[in-house]
């Protein structure tokens, strides 16, 4: 089983005045697009802000101007991407991974085979919140209530209802909507609990825990092995201490690595100015968004399938690391 620890940071910062950003339309290469769309996610979660963010640094070292669509999260954006509907979006490995293999119900059986890798973003945790009247401490607990569990097409959204499956938990409901509308649920007394997965610290649970007293709810030892032998894109890890302002111990989770993907068909030049432009400035993007502190060209070894964008390789390559050819595809 492998083990990481989550590394927790300030939150968010500078991302806002990013989102206000006005655009720039002249491309530093005439052969670039005066633009180009990102498929990001419901608000509340962490793609909402870390997309714009990252988007902006892209933007201003291309001139390349970045627009951004709201989706159900990594299965809605690697079937625009594949599409071409957006240019750019944003994943999780598991559902890479399914999309990749045309496993999984929401694949309807095809393969997403025009994806590519660009660079490394951040681990996802699974994890839930509950208001701490309701008595809900652990995921044994939500046998007979009623969870929400993010957007349908999201990551916890097609990993939660078969964690709970396997974990032998039956809920009386399971809802889906965006973070933001179910943490209200939860605060207006409609769901018991909220189980998600998102960069951490989650916006939503952020935003609950300021307003109500609140448990957070990980996994046992068993349950983690349960989870990632069923799983094997699910690996084990720790939220410390500090991830969140009420949090009463570390939380024992278990979670997926994130990456940005393009479409194939985006140059060469300009996936290497893209990646280079996010990667190049860890320091800056640290302060708009505490994902960040993990989005680091290192990382790259987090995926194990997915072909890189030739261009993305080039920068990784030029950084130090040593991308095997066969893990780069036109």
């Amino acid at each position: 089983m492998r083990r990481r620890h989550i590394l927790a940071a300030p939150a968010f910062g500078l991302a806002a005045s990013w989102l206000a950003s006005p655009a720039i339309a002249q491309p530093r290469n005439a052969s670039w697009p005066r633009a180009l769309t990102m498929g990001t996610a419901a608000p509340g979660g962490t793609y909402a802000l870390y997309g714009p963010a990252w988007g902006q640094m892209a933007q201003e070292a291309t001139g390349v101007a970045i627009s951004y669509r709201t989706t159900q999260g990594p299965n809605q954006n690697i079937i625009l991407v594949n599409r071409r509907e957006v240019e750019l979006g944003m994943v999780t490995m598991g559902v890479a991974l399914q999309a990749w293999n045309g496993q999984g119900d929401w694949t309807q059986g095809n393969r997403f085979r025009d994806i590519r890798a660009l660079f490394p973003m951040y681990d996802t945790p699974f994890h839930g919140i509950a208001l701490k009247r309701s008595g809900i401490t652990g995921h044994a607990q939500l046998g007979g209530r009623s969870v929400g569990v993010g957007p349908r097409g999201g990551t916890p959204g097609t990993y939660y209802p078969q964690i709970l499956n396997t974990l032998g938990v039956r809920p009386s409901a399971v809802r889906y909507g965006s973070a933001s509308d179910l943490v209200g649920q939860i605060q207006d007394g409609l769901l018991d609990c909220f189980l998600f997965a998102s960069g951490v610290p989650v916006p939503a649970f952020s935003e609950i825990e300021v307003q109500a007293d609140v448990n957070y709810l990980d996994f046992t030892a068993d349950e983690v092995r349960r989870l990632t032998t069923q799983f094997p894109e699910l690996s084990a890890g720790t939220l410390p201490m500090g991830t969140y302002r009420k949090q009463e111990k570390p939380l024992n989770i278990v979670g997926m690595y994130n990456f940005a993907i393009s479409h194939r068909s985006l140059s060469d030049d300009l996936a290497y100015e893209i990646t280079k432009s996010v990667l190049g400035q860890n320091a800056r993007f640290r302060q708009a968004i505490a994902a960040a502190s993990e989005t680091l060209a290192e990382n790259w070894t987090k995926n194990t399938f997915l072909p890189f964008h030739p261009g993305a390789a080039r920068y990784l390559r030029e950084a130090g690391h040593a991308v095997p050819d066969s893990l780069v595809q036109a």
